[in-house]
């Protein structure tokens, strides 16, 4: 290697790390305005949104990191830097297609949207959010064909969340799920089982069922030295390797809803506090992209979190927590597990009719994008296709098209990662069972060590190393496929649904 190829890609790291950062302090003022933010300090946090998002767009498209680029590509590298210069130059391009004065805009206006949505949603009122999410539809529309004016533009800003699966692959393991799910679902609402109830007609404080999620996450070994538990109107992860914060919320009326919030939210910090420290600003630790951050997520909260052994292994601590409810542990598991087409609202989705849910917010973000729907006419084309899919139609905006933040942050083509990480994680789990073996009986124990160390392993420390195809095939020896997630919903729910 000559003498100049270390200096070219420390170049190159050096500026990028200052893109990062910003990033990073990005996520911290965003975490905050969700979080602790006085409710009137919208007009400002915009404003300095806004100024961040610029002067980061301003050092990932500038000249030195351009020639930076130039001077690492052209020498003798490692696999590992090859796949920095990869990441880094996809960034870049993308960026420097876009005009800053653009980027500054969406970010004001997104932050903007935020309150509005807020507003909107506490009013059930979508006509006070459909301005602004017009206006983020057309700016996304804009971003999109300064990358690539002769794509679809939906297909661009998928790949914001999700650069290598593709939406070919996203539209077919939708239209899969959708096709071998819906008869599993009719199978479920035809049977004469009736999973039990326990939480019903109760009333849960909000202070035991924070006191249980701040257990719950000890037990799965959440670092609190680098974490921290909130509330928040819609939960969410945050942070890096170093600080990594999780929101949860809580209804009086349901503790599952928390619990598996909590644990969901669990497997994002986990994921990120499990990133090589020593990369921290670089490619190699950051997470690989959202499909696979999903994959943790959903693989803690249904794999683990909604298995029979984790109910038994916390049944105790459950009953301890709320007084009236004296469920033993099938009971609990069975109700954590019991579908439910009628409900209206995705994150208290179960695990089947979950992805029936992400397909609305699929087909109406795509057509909105598209041009082929007007914003205006969202919250009708979202009630019909609730109750063509579900056979339930929302009451208010509130419980139907206001419920998710996503679009306030104009975050177009993200729900697709919903899906595509559940299918994900449990061919990740299938192969770590395979690898470790009983792994119920560890979760039982309530010892996650394994399947932790398992994941660390085979996903984490690789950071975005590798494309996420290519991730996937490394870490359970085959090419990324849906088969695993059928089976297992197929398997799980005919148990408990004796179909």
């Amino acid at each position: 290697m000559s003498a100049e190829t270390p200096q070219a890609y420390d170049d190159l790291l050096d500026a990028y790390r200052r893109v990062s950062n910003l990033g990073s302090a990005v996520g911290v003022l965003s975490w905050d305005q969700q979080v602790t933010m006085p409710e009137g300090g919208g007009p400002a946090r915009s404003q300095q949104l806004s100024t961040l998002s610029g002067l980061k767009h301003e050092l990932l498209t500038d000249d030195e990191v351009a020639d930076a680029l130039d001077a690492a590509g052209e020498a003798e590298l490692s696999d590992e830097q090859r796949a920095v210069v990869r990441e880094i130059r996809r960034e870049h391009e993308r960026a420097a297609a876009v005009p800053q004065e653009l980027i500054e805009q969406i970010s004001a206006t997104s932050s903007e949207a935020l309150e509005v949505w807020e507003s909107a949603k506490a009013d059930a009122d979508f006509s006070q959010f459909a301005p602004v999410l017009d206006e983020l539809v057309e700016l996304r529309r804009e971003y999109a064909a300064h990358i690539d004016p002769d794509r679809d533009p939906y297909a661009v800003l998928f790949e914001e969340y999700e650069p290598y699966l593709g939406l070919e692959t996203a539209e077919t393991v939708l239209e899969r799920l959708r096709d071998e799910l819906v008869p599993l679902i009719e199978a479920v609402g035809d049977s004469d089982v009736t999973l039990p109830e326990p939480f019903a007609d109760g009333t849960y404080s909000e202070q035991r069922q924070e006191d249980l999620s701040r257990e719950i996450l000890t037990d799965l070994g959440y670092d609190w030295d680098r974490g921290r538990l909130d509330v928040s109107s819609h939960p969410f992860t945050s942070g890096n390797q170093f600080d990594c914060r999780v929101t949860t919320r809580f209804l009086s009326e349901d503790p599952l809803s928390a619990l598996t919030a909590t644990i969901h939210e669990f497997g994002h910090a986990f994921y990120n506090l499990g990133l090589p420290q020593e990369e921290y600003g670089t490619p190699l630790g950051a997470s690989r992209d959202l499909s696979v951050h999903e994959s943790q997520s959903r693989l803690w909260e249904n794999h683990v979190g909604r298995s029979r052994p984790f109910w038994e292994s916390i049944a105790d601590d459950v009953r301890s927590a709320f007084e009236g409810v004296d469920a033993d542990a099938d009971t609990l598991y069975r109700a954590a597990n019991r579908v439910y087409d009628d409900n209206l609202i995705r994150v208290d989705a179960d695990e089947l009719t979950y992805h029936m849910h992400i397909i609305v917010r699929f087909e109406i973000e795509r057509d909105l994008i598209n041009g082929d729907l007007a914003v205006e006419d969202v919250p009708a084309v979202w009630n019909d296709k609730y109750e063509q899919y579900l056979g339930v139609r929302p009451e208010n905006d509130a419980e139907g098209v206001l419920q998710d933040i996503h679009w306030s942050h104009g975050n177009f083509g993200y729900f697709p990662t919903y899906t595509l990480g559940s299918v994900m994680a449990a061919q990740l789990y299938a192969a770590a069972e395979d690898d470790l073996g009983d792994l119920d009986g560890a979760i039982r124990d309530g010892e996650f060590e394994d399947l932790q160390t398992w994941l660390r392993e085979n996903v984490h420390r690789h950071g975005a190393r590798y494309r996420t195809d290519e991730l996937v095939e490394r870490a359970t020896g085959e090419p990324y496929t849906a088969e695993y997630f059928l089976e297992y919903a197929t398997e799980k729910y005919g148990d408990l649904y004796d179909l």
